[in-house]
């Protein structure tokens, strides 16, 4: 039987828990797009940007605290933040083109979606664990100067000039 690495077991866990939360955004999202779009007729393009954002905000929390958790990053969460929110803004215009070009061709948007969200699912995987959640990207120390060298006790103030 094959054995994996404590390394490789820790990714497939990671994947795991990141396909879990791909799913929470995508279930939500798509609920409430059939709510805004059947339920109050909304256009197609509001309820996928509404639903998107909805469905964005889960996924954050999610993502962030749970699969590519880390104690040191909190300390960068606008770094993160940041970088999350500009992969977002790309993902929600490729999102909506795709659902929206696909109901051109006769496709429903209910399946559009599923097309859509089976590209995400390797894209932002890619994109989070590279980019935006990277251990690499973490915040460095203070100081990053050598240590600062001091003379033992017994021999402080004796160099030191004498004045007449």
């Amino acid at each position: 039987m094959f054995k994996f690495k404590k390394r490789d077991k820790r990714e497939v866990k990671r994947i795991t828990e990141y396909l879990v939360t791909g799913g929470a955004w995508f279930w939500s999202g798509y609920l409430l797009f059939a709510v805004l779009y059947s339920g109050f007729k909304i256009g197609i393009i509001a309820s996928k940007v509404l639903s998107y954002i909805f469905g964005l905000s889960v996924n954050f929390l999610l993502q962030r605290y749970w699969v590519f958790a880390d104690a040191k990053g909190k300390k960068q969460l606008n770094k993160v933040s940041g970088r999350y929110v500009a992969l977002s803004a790309l993902n929600l215009g490729i999102d909506t083109a795709i659902v929206w070009y696909l109901a051109r061709l006769g496709l429903t948007p209910y399946l559009g979606q599923f097309v859509s969200a089976g590209f995400f699912t390797v894209w932002n995987y890619i994109w989070y664990k590279l980019w935006v959640f990277t251990r690499g990207s973490q915040p460095g120390p203070k100081r990053s100067s050598a240590p600062t060298l001091r003379r033992p006790k017994q021999l402080r103030g004796t160099l030191r000039k004498k004045t007449a």
